[in-house]
């Protein structure tokens, strides 16, 4: 008998740098413009570059935001290719919370919910997680068909919520665990998809920690 292997796609989803709505008084930054990357941010993005210089990619996808696009460009550049920017692959939609402390926000009876039951979840006058999850992973299936041909790998410059939002749905976990998943600024995590999906890495932090030692 005959066996066809399922041709095997990679997606690297790499969360973008840091920036100033990160820090000692957090805020939900969510699509408000302007917010960039800051220097350390810049540094980091420069460190996922020398990483990724060394491994194979077909293409590089970005949600659209200045903070994700700040992180994609040198990966870009390095490798040669032109970024595609996705909406799906956009920040979740905060509402009339963004741009707010956490700090404030904490104190809600929504945050509660946020923390506990997600998928109960809706920002005011903004998404809920299971519409944020379903449109990123969406997004996903759609990279995907488009590279269905062949074994292939690519990348895509995100979110942490969303991030998280996308792994949880290919690890079969139920959204309401998604929070105990961590994703952290310019890390890297892998997903390997043939026949079943797999999760290679989650956070992988090595990139930058290299880029930092080298300046020490």
């Amino acid at each position: 008998m005959i066996r066809y292997r399922t041709p095997m796609t990679t997606i690297y989803l790499i969360r973008h740098g840091e920036n100033d709505f990160i820090g000692k008084s957090p805020k939900l930054a969510g699509w408000l413009p302007g917010v960039h990357l800051n220097d350390r941010g810049r540094e980091q993005a420069n460190a996922l570059a020398e990483y990724f210089s060394k491994i194979r990619l077909r293409a590089i996808y970005s949600s659209p935001l200045e903070r994700t696009m700040e992180t994609a460009e040198p990966i870009a550049k390095v490798k040669g290719l032109s970024i595609e920017t996705r909406e799906g692959l956009g920040e979740i939609r905060y509402g009339r919370w963004e741009g707010q402390l956490i700090k404030t926000l904490s104190k809600r009876k929504l945050w509660s919910i946020i923390q506990n039951t997600p998928s109960l979840a809706r920002f005011p006058e903004g998404e809920s997680f299971v519409e944020a999850q379903d449109r990123a992973v969406s997004e996903i299936e759609s990279l995907r068909s488009i590279h269905k041909s062949t074994d292939t790998s690519f990348a895509c410059v995100s979110h942490a919520d969303v991030i998280k939002l996308i792994v949880a749905h290919y690890l079969g976990q139920p959204l309401d665990l998604f929070h105990r998943l961590i994703v952290m600024p310019a890390s890297i995590s892998i997903l390997q998809i043939d026949r079943v999906p797999r999760l290679v890495t989650l956070n992988d932090m090595r990139a930058t920690r290299q880029g930092s030692a080298d300046r020490e």
